[in-house]
């Protein structure tokens, strides 16, 4: 009769530990309703999903750090699974460098797309990310300037603003064009905007409707863009090394592509609707004159050389084919 109770209690706790779950503390910093957040949110669905509830995310109500110290925080455990733009941290990362130049495409999923394929190819075997486990590299979408004041057509109109930038190649693209440029994370760009310390910001559309920058009057676009913005998706490596076999498996099947592909897919839509209600905004939209992109050509081909010598510093053979080939890929992506 003994039997029975210890036979009842070992399935209790069989059954315990067949519903076990890992859950990840999820940290974003910005809000809910950024595409960032929702695109993190909807890989944690996919992830519930496809390993049948075994692994969940907890999203934190805010964020564990600022941005530039996202990347930190996750490596050292503070959050399981964040994200943050590499050129938040100027010099820390060399070869994604990449995805930030001008005149890389007007959408976000093929450049991201583009750029995960590089990455895994060309940057993660360098160890470019070391700390953490990266789910996925992506972009956002074509790099606009954005101002409260006056139209700009030309060099000349850029350099009598006051501009809050995000960093990477635009920070150092934007001393080269005598711009007065702050780098700031994207979140601080209402009060900066609001209160007059800036005059205007360089932005995807997205961010126009993110951020209710409803101060903003005029948009500047380039072909392909003034600049782009590498990020990072990540995930704590002591988190991931401590899942199973069949658990890491699933995050595999998630990362590089799938994640890449997930951002960019929201962040075009969302450019998409920033871009209507610019239009209720009365913003004003117009495109750089030839003389302005000659000019970014030009710098820019300057920091193209000083990046190739950075990058190849760093052990990346032949970096100009690289960029070369990346931007091909992209051109090969729908």
């Amino acid at each position: 009769m003994k039997l029975i109770p210890f036979l009842a209690t070992a399935a209790l706790l069989s059954a315990g530990a067949a519903s076990a779950q890992t859950v990840f503390s999820v940290s974003s910093w910005v809000p809910p309703t950024h595409t960032l957040s929702v695109a993190q949110k909807n890989w944690c669905d996919a992830l519930e999903k496809e390993s049948s509830g075994r692994m969940k995310c907890n999203i934190l109500p805010k964020g564990v750090a600022a941005a530039p110290g996202t990347f930190d925080a996750v490596r050292d455990g503070l959050a399981d699974i964040s994200y943050t733009v590499d050129g938040y941290t100027p010099g820390r990362f060399i070869n994604t460098q990449v995805a930030e130049f001008p005149f890389l495409g007007d959408s976000a999923v093929p450049t991201s797309v583009a750029y995960q394929h590089i990455y895994t190819k060309y940057f993660a075997p360098l160890g470019e990310h070391r700390g953490v486990k990266v789910l996925g590299v992506f972009t956002h979408g074509p790099g606009i300037i954005f101002n409260s004041k006056q139209p700009v057509k030309t060099v000349d109109d850029a350099t009598k603003l006051k501009f809050r930038i995000g960093g990477g190649n635009i920070n150092e693209l934007s001393k080269l064009m005598g711009f007065n440029t702050t780098l700031k994370p994207a979140p601080d760009s209402f009060e900066l905007l609001s209160t007059g310390v800036m005059d205007g910001t360089f932005f995807p559309d997205e961010s126009v409707a993110s951020f209710k920058l409803n101060m903003i009057k005029h948009a500047t676009t380039f072909p392909g863009g003034l600049y782009n913005t590498s990020f990072v998706f990540m995930m704590n490596p002591a988190k991931y090394n401590a899942l199973s076999a069949q658990d890491k498996a699933v995050v595999d099947k998630l990362s590089g592509e799938f994640a890449a592909r997930l951002f960019g897919e929201g962040w075009d839509k969302v450019d998409a609707a920033s871009r209507e209600l610019q239009k209720q905004q009365g913003v004003a939209r117009v495109q750089a004159d030839e003389s302005f992109i000659k000019a970014v050509a030009a710098k820019q081909a300057e920091l193209e050389d000083k990046w190739a010598a950075a990058a190849s510093a760093k052990g990346l053979k032949d970096p100009k084919a690289v960029l070369a080939e990346f931007r091909a890929e992209i051109k090969k992506i729908k």
